[in-house]
């Protein structure tokens, strides 16, 4: 059995809209954008993947109130990446999530990528299929594994 319990960015949504910063998927009742990119993870024995990143459309005059907002989630997140160009990333078409839903910027926002605890699905996958893992535990996009721990609990 392999388990993966990981940070989420849901986990740091509230902070942001706290601190000012809007959060264009919840304003839109959307689920986050998640895409899949060529940024290669580091491989650990079988597991290898490359990372998944959620995308957040930010007003460009907020994104560095974003990135000291979110470095505080370390425990359970942490910042943005400093790469924001999305063909960088692989990204061929913001409107087109691979998990998730597509979430509108508008105009003065610019894209804002965070690491996805969605990358450990992509990892489990490529594992799976080498070593025929019979269970495994972990979240699936937009559905958050739930404990009792408050979220403003974390830093």
């Amino acid at each position: 059995m392999v388990t993966f319990l990981i940070g989420c960015s849901f986990s740091f949504e509230d902070r942001l809209i706290q601190g000012g910063v809007p959060v264009r998927n919840i304003e839109q009742k959307k689920n986050v954008s998640m895409f899949r990119t060529k940024k290669e993870c580091k491989s650990s024995g079988h597991f290898s993947c490359n990372m998944v990143v959620t995308y957040r459309p930010i007003p460009h005059t907020l994104v560095e109130k974003a990135k000291q907002i979110t470095i505080e989630c370390k425990a359970v997140h942490g910042p943005p990446l400093d790469e924001q160009d999305p063909n960088a990333l692989g990204i061929k078409d913001i409107n087109c999530p691979d998990f998730g839903e597509p979430v509108k910027a508008e105009t003065g926002d610019v894209p804002v990528f965070w690491p996805c605890g969605v990358t450990c699905i992509e990892a489990v996958t490529s594992a799976r299929k080498l070593q025929g893992f019979p269970l495994v535990i972990t979240h699936s996009p937009g559905h958050m594994f739930v404990t009792d721990s408050k979220e403003f609990g974390y830093k």
